[in-house]
């Protein structure tokens, strides 16, 4: 049996970390190589005598995060990304630890829609996630690491696995027990009860897609089309210049509203009225906007008008069926529980070789935090008395994201000088 390696000791730890997490694979725009209807990824079949095989998953900050054994040896962590085609390898140095004969050199769009990125096309590679495992495919890995995962979600990842892997089954995500299953489509019996229902779904480019009525304000309501996407951590994003009705609300910050492939994202954050999903609908749901280029390739986005990503889709039990094309949706508690935000102004990230500092990325104008005097650059030392060095970055948004009015005591520590800052919390959006 071939040693397996521990890539936490063998690879440097990347910071910082920006506390902005966003879509990974829905920003990849490629097409894989190979004949035309070549499939790769796991075989349609489970193990003998086997229906259905269930897959931990952690879920951080708003990822799920799935481990896998790549190459029999490193046991990686991976993005489960019903968002993207195709399995990225983000770590190179990992298939060069292998002396991977790559066979293609491929341009990559960026997140500006203008930079050009590249990646390689690494064949007769193994990936095992659970009991599954293929061990002859192909993948795509980055001539560099431009999703800097560590640098925005504070959390360790090497890559994400795509459609490709998982598309001859039917997957089912329970956010609660945090366990994805993978069905064999024969077996696979829908689920039933007064808390489930069936969604109509199309297939493009092996990704699922819904339609679904969007109201931002009490008189606009449109049919918009949305990209089911788990490697977005994202509620909602909408596109404005994709509809003639799609208009900012009139509360909206402006904000970097993520990352993806070579660059940040600039756009908009605010609320729309109601978006609805079969007959539940989801009240002042908090929503990204963004502009895309005009002169963008409609092909790269399918012609959607956004992506619904896992904060709303936590609220589900979801299943698709990617065989038959069919989507089934499962309400779980406090489905309809308000969606909260910062309400500091904050916008943060994580910096250090063990990843233990908190540092002021940016702040929102006017806001709280703003007006405190808290400035960019300023590093958080405690909130409300307790020293960051017992939080996580999950923990320390939390407190931030607390009822409107609630005091807040920050110590910060700016040019080798620790100050005291106070504020209450206002609702931002």
């Amino acid at each position: 049996m071939k040693k397996q390696y521990d890539l936490q000791k063998a690879l440097p730890l990347a910071f910082p970390v920006l506390f902005r997490v966003f879509c990974l694979g829905a920003l990849v725009f490629w097409r894989a190589p190979g004949a035309k209807g070549q499939e790769y990824g796991f075989p349609g079949f489970l193990p003998a005598n086997n229906r259905q095989i269930d897959v931990p998953f952690e879920y951080e900050n708003n990822f799920i995060v799935v481990k896998v054994l790549f190459n029999d040896i490193f046991p990686l962590r991976f993005i489960f990304d019903t968002g993207a085609e195709y399995t990225i390898l983000s770590k190179r140095e990992i298939t060069d630890l292998l002396s991977i004969d790559y066979k293609k050199r491929f341009v990559l769009q960026g997140a500006d829609m203008t930079t050009e990125l590249y990646a390689y096309l690494a064949r007769g590679i193994s990936i095992t996630v659970g009991n599954l495992r293929n061990a002859n495919r192909n993948i795509l890995v980055l001539e560099e690491d431009y999703f800097r995962f560590e640098e925005f979600s504070g959390i360790q990842i090497h890559g994400i696995l795509g459609a490709d892997m998982f598309r001859r089954f039917v997957v089912r995500i329970n956010y609660q027990k945090q366990i994805i299953s993978f069905i064999s489509p024969d077996g696979f019996e829908p689920p039933k009860g007064t808390r489930s229902f069936n969604y109509p779904m199309e297939m493009q480019r092996g990704k699922p897609y819904i339609v679904a009525q969007t109201r931002l304000a009490s008189d606009t309501v449109i049919r918009t089309k949305l990209l089911l996407d788990t490697g977005a951590s994202l509620a909602l994003l909408l596109y404005t210049n994709t509809h003639p009705n799609l208009h900012l609300p009139e509360k909206t910050i402006p904000s970097n509203i993520g990352i993806g492939l070579g660059g940040f994202l600039e756009g908009y954050l605010g609320r729309i009225r109601q978006l609805h999903i079969h007959n539940v609908p989801f009240d002042d749901v908090i929503t990204n906007f963004q502009e895309l280029p005009r002169d963008m390739d409609s092909l790269n986005t399918s012609g959607r008008h956004g992506i619904i990503g896992n904060q709303l889709l936590r609220r589900f039990i979801v299943t698709i069926d990617y065989i038959r094309e069919q989507l089934y949706f499962t309400t779980v508690p406090g489905f309809k529980n308000n969606y909260t935000y910062d309400r500091s102004g904050l916008i943060l990230i994580v910096a250090g070789p063990t990843l233990n500092k908190y540092v002021v990325f940016d702040i929102v104008p006017n806001s709280p935090a703003a007006r405190a005097g808290i400035r960019r650059g300023d590093e958080v030392k405690s909130v409300n008395g307790i020293p960051v060095a017992f939080l996580n970055l999950q923990d320390l948004s939390a407190k931030f994201r607390r009822r409107a009015g609630a005091k807040m005591n920050v110590v910060i520590e700016r040019s080798n000088v620790r100050l005291k800052k106070s504020f209450r919390l206002e609702q931002l959006i």
